[in-house]
């Protein structure tokens, strides 16, 4: 396998990944119906076992990220990949709401590390003109995961019991391990276009990480936009069929399509970004321009309240949606193009317990506002916050390179990315 091939190998097994990851953690959601019917589990369990699966995952998004900075990507995600598809197979023998609620808690630990991983094996692999739509390709994987999953898990459900749901996905990602772990990673197999850069052997500091003004703008921007995608995902189906009265089978024809539309945009926008740097755009230009248009693209959300169509609302989700993705391959992309290898998985990792713990505490606002009000204010809410993320990405980060934290971590020699 040439240089070239094998980069490209890695990218299609990352892509798999994250698809996995998404596929993984919805295969509950599908078979709960009869899980409850059989072990008589309450929806009050219910909610403490999606809980265990949201704070170890908050929890591992950072400790993954710092241990996979360390470790490496190839062992790092391997570890990651292993631990979860372990636990979702164990699913599959669980006879009681207790090894649910630990399972889906390993769950949880194994996935924290998908993302970091991820990002980390694309600084690795891909140089500054290609990581972008690297990126998008390895995020991308997520969003099929998503539209995959309903089909899938019913029709596996069906022929061989919902346990087979459960076992089947995880086997699948054992042999993404080994897959993994098969491809040589030596440093002398990079392409010529690679920046080499000198890692420290004791890493950088955690707590100088967290002092610098660039990583504390990053995971408050990820604070303030994770919940919009948790109310899309969690909430979308409960407001088409509460406040629209769209038919439990009408939804699931429709609602895969937003999460279509994320996984295509996830590769445009990193397409696109790499594009404008091919054009003599700055790193910096070309990853804001991106977000920039996909911050505005996100001001259509308010229009749901407006629309009088079921298929309109869900197109302007799937607007939502696509603008997502445009954002979140530059916002990762730009990580990467700030904090190089050395701290890339930890503030990936850092930005996503700071979504994940964001998500934990504005759900059950959400449910409040829903109930006492209607679900209005939260689709203008979602319009609003990536314009205003936008914002504080261009008054507090000006610009995007490696200079603003070579200079202070001294881990860098001084490069221009501008």
């Amino acid at each position: 396998m040439t240089k070239n091939s094998m980069r490209w190998a890695v990218l299609a097994l990352l892509f798999i990944a994250t698809g996995l990851s998404f596929l993984d953690r919805q295969v509950l959601s599908m078979t709960i119906i009869k899980i409850q019917q059989e072990f008589h589990i309450s929806d009050v369990q219910y909610g403490m076992i999606n809980t265990a699966f949201l704070i170890s995952y908050a929890l591992m998004f950072t400790i993954s990220g710092r241990l996979i900075d360390r470790m490496g990507a190839k062992t790092g995600l391997a570890l990651s990949v292993a631990i979860w598809s372990v636990a979702n197979s164990l699913h599959g023998v669980m006879d009681s709401f207790y090894h649910l609620l630990a399972f889906r808690f390993l769950l949880g630990i194994g996935e924290g590390g998908c993302f970091p991983g991820a990002a980390k094996s694309v600084y690795g692999w891909f140089g500054e003109k290609e990581r972008a739509l690297a990126n998008g390709i390895a995020i991308g994987g997520s969003a099929i995961g998503a539209v995959v999953a309903p089909p899938l898990t019913t029709l596996i459900a069906a022929r061989y019991g919902w346990r087979f749901s459960f076992v089947i996905p995880g086997l699948i990602g054992m042999v993404w391990v080994l897959c993994w772990l098969l491809i040589p990673w030596k440093k002398n197999i990079f392409v010529k276009e690679l920046p080499m850069e000198p890692s420290p052997p004791a890493g950088i500091p955690l707590l100088s990480l967290l002092q610098n003004k660039q990583v504390q703008v990053f995971v408050i921007i990820r604070f303030l936009l994770d919940p919009v995608m948790y109310f899309i995902m969690f909430w979308g189906p409960k407001y088409l069929s509460e406040q629209r009265r769209v038919p439990f089978e009408r939804i699931g024809e429709l609602f895969w399509i937003p999460f279509l539309a994320l996984g295509i945009s996830n590769i445009i926008g990193g397409w696109c970004s790499d594009r404008l740097i091919q054009y003599n755009f700055t790193i910096n230009r070309a990853r804001k321009t991106v977000m920039g248009i996909a911050a505005a693209g996100t001001m259509v959300m308010p229009l749901v309240t407006r629309v009088s169509s079921v298929e309109a609302a869900i197109v302007l989700m799937a607007m939502m949606l696509f603008a997502h993705g445009l954002w979140i391959t530059n916002y990762i992309t730009a990580i990467s193009d700030v904090f190089g290898n050395s701290a890339t998985s930890t503030v990936v990792g850092l930005s996503g317990t700071a979504g994940a713990l964001s998500g934990l505490v504005i759900n059950p606002l959400i449910g409040h506002i829903v109930h006492t009000y209607s679900y209005n204010p939260l689709w203008i809410i979602a319009g609003i916050m990536y314009p205003v993320a936008f914002v504080v990405l261009l008054l507090f980060i000006p610009r995007i390179g490696k200079t603003h934290v070579a200079s202070r971590l001294n881990i860098y020699k001084s490069e221009s990315y501008e």
